[in-house]
């Protein structure tokens, strides 16, 4: 695999992975509007939240399935337009059965979206041999950050759905399907080269649990902040309703430094090192969340919140991808990836309502330790992260894939 080869590579799946932060944050973010478009009851409202990640965790399963058979930079080019035209169809529906039909397919794709993006993301750091993980999402935050302006825009604006959505999908589409043609995954590497340890075998669950278990209370922070910080802010720190919109976008833009930075902290400390600062820090930050006087303190939690949590979800990917390959090769790393992903959406369900339920039992600051404590687990998980830092595997200073996709061709 050649270095320009690479690059284009990489540079692709950056891409990829901006568009969909882009493409998730006008969903999530215009919630409102879609209610009121559909005439969406409140009650009614959670169930239609509840099923994009139940079905995004199905395509996630179902993917795991299918990249036996075919590339999985082949669901990726596929899933993400899918995606788009889903958000599009959200949009522009006339009805409640129409906006249903679009979330269940949104939620689908979105599910093979992710699994194949962090398969190919694997593929590609271990053809690296060094992490370039949390770079790529990197790329998911600025998009997020990307789209959540967007979605401003449109609200402030008053503009329909429609026309929020349509000038957004028609550039991202064509752009998505073009960057598609320079995909590149790893079709071997080291660990099967030198040994043979890529035999093609699953990996057992309770390898994976540590990593599953570090996902799901990554989510459930990462959910806990999307969906309770503006209230958090404003009804038990006594903000503004305008400064408590503030939590949310400083979260995004610390996540965001935190993953642009990490990968050299990865390559230097190690990804045990990185997990358990990043643990530590999201920690402190839940606690000062939870114990604030004053809404200065409270956003100096979520600031560290952000700068803590980013850092988990990739290198959860990364590493249980890495203990995949050495298991099973590249199939064994994809399936990996497909099984820890479900869990991805395991997390961001039971996050929110967990916060809301414990909220209004006993307190919206006891509500918070919860988070806090189950992130503080996370520490001592760490040391399921070793070995998967800078160098890949077998101690190389670059680990290259003895050659490019299922066939050596483009993909």
């Amino acid at each position: 695999m050649t270095d320009t080869r690479m690059r284009q590579g990489r540079a692709a799946l950056a891409f990829s992975f901006l568009v969909q932060g882009v493409a998730f944050a006008l969903l999530v973010t215009r919630i409102p509007a879609i209610q009121d478009r559909y005439g969406i009851s409140d009650a009614l409202l959670p169930a239609f939240l509840a099923a994009v990640p139940v079905l995004a965790g199905v395509g996630s399963v179902v993917t795991e399935r299918v990249v036996r058979r075919v590339a999985p930079s082949l669901v990726l080019r596929w899933a993400q337009p899918v995606v788009l035209l889903a958000l599009l169809a959200v949009g522009v529906g006339q009805g409640m059965i129409q906006v249903a039909l679009a979330l269940a397919v949104f939620g689908l794709a979105v599910g093979a979206l992710d699994a194949s993006m962090n398969m190919l993301g694997v593929s590609l750091q271990r053809a690296y041999g060094r992490s370039i993980m949390l770079g790529f999402h990197a790329a998911y935050s600025l998009g997020g950050i990307a789209g959540a302006s967007l979605a401003w825009l449109g609200a402030h604006g008053g503009w329909a759905l429609g026309v929020s959505y349509a000038p957004v999908v028609g550039v991202l589409l064509p752009l998505a399907l073009v960057g598609s043609r320079w995909y590149v995954e790893a079709a071997a590497g080291p660990a099967v080269e030198a040994g043979g340890k890529g035999n093609g075998r699953g990996v057992a669950f309770a390898v994976l649990l540590p990593f599953c278990l570090v996902m799901s209370f990554a989510y459930i922070g990462d959910s806990t902040v999307s969906n309770w910080s503006a209230k958090y802010l404003q009804d038990v720190l006594g903000s503004s309703e305008q400064t408590a919109t503030v939590p949310y976008n400083v979260y995004m833009v610390m996540t965001l430094l935190g993953r642009t930075l990490g990968d050299l902290g990865v390559r230097r400390f190690g990804a045990a090192a990185v997990v358990r600062a990043g643990a530590v820090l999201a920690t402190a930050g839940f606690a000062l969340v939870a114990g604030a006087p004053g809404v200065a303190a409270g956003m100096a939690g979520f600031t560290l919140l952000g700068l803590g949590l980013c850092v988990l979800v990739p290198q959860t990917f990364a590493a249980a991808g890495r203990i995949g390959f050495e298991k099973g090769g590249p199939a064994g790393s994809d399936a990996a990836v497909a099984r820890l992903n479900v869990f991805n959406y395991v997390g961001f369900l039971v996050g929110s309502p967990l916060v809301g339920v414990i909220g209004d039992a006993w307190s919206y600051r006891g509500a918070m330790l919860v988070p806090m404590v189950l992130v503080l687990v996370t520490v001592g998980y760490a040391r399921s992260f070793e070995g998967t830092g800078g160098r890949y595997g077998d101690g190389h200073e670059r680990a290259r894939a003895a050659d490019v996709g299922r066939d050596g061709h483009r993909l």
